[in-house]
């Protein structure tokens, strides 16, 4: 019985496949099989056109609505319209339309056979169908197949907390971030708050905010905070909301905070400078004299500015640093080939809330740094990271 639904599943797939070719050679030889004669139908139609114009221009002057010289001058137009017309039609009988054999036999025969001999080479038809039921008993690395699974056995036990522990970051890495806020918050409703727990949840409100460290978002932190005080994560994203809300002095303070907690090789280290930088303050480590230090980079702060914007206001540093980003961007345009100079232009647009910049520095960084290369796939990781549009940057 199994091989008989099989023989016929086979059939079935081929005659749907012939069907198929043989629609689609209809449609392609119709315009060929026409020949000429929409033209002579197009022909024909304007002339009666015209035929009914005169018959409606001798209504018109029989009932008084036009003066004889008006139906004349119409009379005449019409006609000249007519004979033109009629001059294009072919004086002799019209000869059969002629066939483009050679078109017509390569639609029939040539295009089948092209496109049977590619799917016998890269086509399976002999690999038997798998329904869904039988994918879901065997995902492999399929992760769609993966997550159906895993929103099927939740939809009939709700209350499986490690299911909802599991799918949450695959819903994040996926980019189905309201999924995976749901799957987060019910995780940590059964299996109760952890920073792991409390820190993709609030990862999963700032991608929903477009990079923005919300309120909710901050209090979820915070709470991870009391879980785990030296959470790196949790205090550099507490410390930029600080400097989203417009206040620097605090968020300088917080970041260098988390610069002296953590080692000299933590991978955040570089991140965390930038901000400091960013809002007034001197990198973690960045002594002039050291051989990595290079106060007269493109966009470095001298020890004259950072000096200068301890004793200025709020609102003068923010001018300070706003000056002190235009005038790396001029440097940029002068000197593309500076990797580091458009990461620090990017990400500073992006914490002046210039969105509409920080897309341009972008175009312009990948334009030196193209995206096939390792530093062009960085910045558009950072563009992500900051909620900036990459459509239309590669191009």
């Amino acid at each position: 019985m199994t091989a008989r639904f099989t023989y016929l599943g086979d059939m079935l797939f081929w005659i749907l496949v012939a069907a198929l070719t043989a629609a689609l050679a209809v449609i392609l030889l119709y315009p060929l099989l026409r020949g000429a004669k929409a033209a002579d139908n197009i022909r024909a139609g304007e002339a009666a056109v015209y035929r009914d114009q005169l018959r409606e221009l001798d209504r018109d002057l029989n009932g008084g609505l036009i003066t004889p010289e008006e139906a004349d001058y119409a009379r005449a137009e019409i006609g000249r319209r007519l004979i033109a017309v009629s001059a294009d039609e072919p004086a002799e009988t019209p000869k059969p339309a002629r066939h483009h054999r050679f078109t017509e036999a390569f639609v029939l025969l040539v295009l089948p056979v092209l496109g049977l001999c590619l799917y016998l080479t890269t086509g399976r038809p002999d690999l038997p169908s798998q329904p869904l039921e039988a994918r879901l008993e065997n995902p492999g690395n399929d992760v769609a197949v993966l997550i159906t699974k895993a929103e099927r056995h939740l939809a009939e036990k709700p209350d499986d907390g490690k299911g909802w522990d599991v799918l949450a970051p695959i819903y994040f890495r996926t980019m189905r971030v309201n999924d995976a806020q749901v799957a987060y918050r019910n995780a940590i409703r059964l299996l109760g708050p952890s920073p792991v727990r409390l820190g993709g949840l609030a990862e999963t409100l700032m991608a929903v905010s477009d990079g923005v460290v919300t309120e909710e978002a901050r209090q979820v932190l915070e709470q991870s905070l009391t879980l785990e005080p030296d959470n790196p994560r949790a205090r550099f994203y507490i410390a930029l909301s600080m400097e989203q809300a417009g206040r620097p002095d605090e968020a300088r303070q917080a970041f260098e905070a988390l610069a002296k907690q953590s080692p000299a090789d933590a991978p955040w280290l570089p991140l965390v400078n930038e901000h400091i930088a960013m809002n007034g303050g001197a990198k973690s480590g960045a002594d002039p004299a050291a051989p990595g230090a290079d106060p007269a980079a493109p966009g470095n702060p001298t020890q004259q500015d950072v000096a200068a914007a301890e004793t200025m206001s709020a609102g003068d540093r923010q001018q300070m640093i706003r000056g002190m980003v235009e005038s790396l961007d001029a440097k940029l345009n002068e000197d593309p080939n500076n990797f580091e100079g458009w990461v620090r232009l990017v990400r500073s647009y992006a914490v002046l809330n210039d969105k509409d910049r920080a897309a341009g520095a972008l175009k312009r960084g990948l334009a030196a740094f193209p995206p096939p290369g390792e530093q062009g796939r960085q910045l558009l990781a950072l563009a992500r990271e900051l909620g900036i549009a990459t459509e239309g940057a590669t191009q």
